[in-house]
């Protein structure tokens, strides 16, 4: 197996810069991979060298102010703007039909795009991931500190700090780390674990979009928790497929996930919450079976 297969990069204009994607050429329904608050596309290289061994198409992306995509100054970030980001990919690279696949904070554009866009939806693949508020969930404690209105001047005092802002990436790093079997967690420090660290601390850093993003989670969560009716009525096939030892998202928020939807089927893998990275051959049999 090709472990780094060839892809074609394109810089996709939106109004507030140029979001960078790669194209894996393949067969089939392009699997449309999408990153999460504290990392980028880079998240999804141990999986993609399988899905590409497989002839599938695939197309991978960084959402504005991540990664290699354009970090303007000034911009304004937000949910909105990140399901904009992927309905710009879909429509520059002629996916007609596709597959979402959702991690992290990306499940609130996955299901959206759904939602407004079923026609070009061949099914939907949804990883550890957020969406509502409809089920209790203890979310990582520096989203929650971005979050929280009534916390707005200590984040805002964190996030000026390099210092401090660092201490606490790592901090919270750790403790996604620690719930890792032993054997997966050296594997964690050099992609995962290094590539959050890089992420934010390499200029120009993601922190902006990171925090703007933080600080309208909750409001957005809510909001999604009052069109959960509407995931009934997809006539699509949705493949849940998580990691077990996730010590936020837990395989509890997967069981309630699927639940929503009509037409769902749920994988439960010994992974942490950076599944794709920690078992990418397993994860790659359950999105092309």
């Amino acid at each position: 197996m090709d472990r780094k297969p060839s892809f074609t990069e394109h810089f996709i204009p939106r109004e507030q810069g140029r979001v960078y994607a790669r194209e894996y050429k393949g067969a089939g329904p392009a699997f449309v991979l999408m990153h999460g608050f504290p990392d980028n596309l880079h998240i999804y290289d141990d999986l993609i060298p399988y899905l590409a061994a497989a002839g599938r198409r695939v197309v991978v992306f960084d959402f504005l102010g991540f990664g290699a995509s354009d970090k303007l100054p000034g911009a304004v970030y937000s949910f909105p703007q990140q399901l904009g980001d992927l309905e710009a990919v879909a429509e520059a690279l002629d996916l007609d039909r596709c597959i979402p696949v959702a991690h992290d904070s990306s499940g609130l554009a996955a299901i959206n795009f759904t939602l407004a866009h079923p026609e070009r939806v061949e099914a939907l693949h949804i990883l550890n991931s957020g969406y509502d508020d409809a089920f209790p969930i203890l979310w990582p404690e520096m989203v929650t500190l971005f979050a929280t209105k009534s916390l707005n001047a200590l984040s805002g005092a964190i996030a000026q700090s390099p210092a401090q802002f660092g201490w606490l990436l790592g901090w919270q790093k750790n403790l996604f780390r620690y719930a890792l079997p032993e054997s997966q967690q050296a594997h964690f420090d050099e992609g995962v674990g290094a590539l959050i660290a890089d992420n934010f601390i390499q200029a120009p850093s993601s922190g902006p979009a990171f925090v703007q993003l933080a600080s309208q989670f909750f409001e957005e969560l809510a909001r999604n928790t009052q069109r959960l009716p509407e995931l009934k009525a997809l006539d699509i096939p949705v493949k849940v497929i998580w990691g077990e030892f996730d010590p936020y998202i837990t395989a509890d928020v997967a069981r309630d996930r699927a639940s929503h939807f009509s037409h769902a089927s749920l994988r439960l893998l010994p992974a942490g919450h950076w599944l794709q990275s920690d078992m990418p051959e397993e994860v790659a049999k359950e999105m092309l079976s």
